[in-house]
């Protein structure tokens, strides 16, 4: 008999089989993200459900001062796929908060173009017109607002590298836990 928490950690075959097939093509996006240059992950599939989440975190935060409205998006952006990952350990499934980390890590890739093109405005938004076509955009309020606007490209690749360290450290966590799995299920 299996101790409990190896018991209560054990997966189908085939849950196992789907979770290792995930793995494999989050590999293959991350090396993908990592290989091609700043703003791929805007061009993802992703970039979708996360324009969504960021265009509700100026209206959730909105009721904060127009900073707040501002750096909600991104703020959203990050939270939802962080807080899945909560949801994820608190139903004692760390596959999945592994998944929702390596989310979370995507979306600062899809974000650092924003950063990065804070100065230049050249960055075709929502509206399809450039942040230089209209008002500017968030990322360049944000850092004029903080007097960092200088820093734009250097804050860009910081996230950029960020995000990857994450998307890379969720990968291990996820393996890891796959190959945990693989020894339990022998068992």
């Amino acid at each position: 008999m299996m101790p409990r928490d190896l018991a209560a950690e054990a997966v189908s075959g085939v849950v196992w089989a789907g979770r290792a097939l995930l793995l494999a093509g989050l590999v293959i996006w991350t090396c993908y993200f990592a290989a091609t240059p700043l703003g791929a992950a805007a061009e993802s599939f992703l970039h979708l459900p996360n324009l969504i989440f960021h265009e509700a975190g100026h209206v959730i935060l909105g009721f904060l001062g127009r900073f707040m409205a501002v750096l909600g998006g991104s703020l959203l952006q990050l939270a939802v796929p962080l807080i899945l990952a909560g949801a994820f350990l608190r139903k004692e499934n760390p596959f999945g908060a592994a998944v929702c980390a390596w989310w979370a890590g995507e979306n600062l890739l899809d974000l650092a173009p924003y950063i990065a093109d804070a100065r230049r405005l050249q960055m075709v938004l929502l509206g399809g017109r450039t942040g230089a076509e209209v008002e500017g955009h968030d990322w360049e309020y944000l850092l004029t607002e903080m007097g960092w606007l200088h820093l734009d490209q250097s804050l860009g690749l910081a996230v950029h590298r960020a995000g990857l360290a994450i998307m890379l450290a969720s990968l291990v966590w996820a393996g890891v836990l796959l190959w945990r799995d693989r020894r339990v299920k022998a068992h």
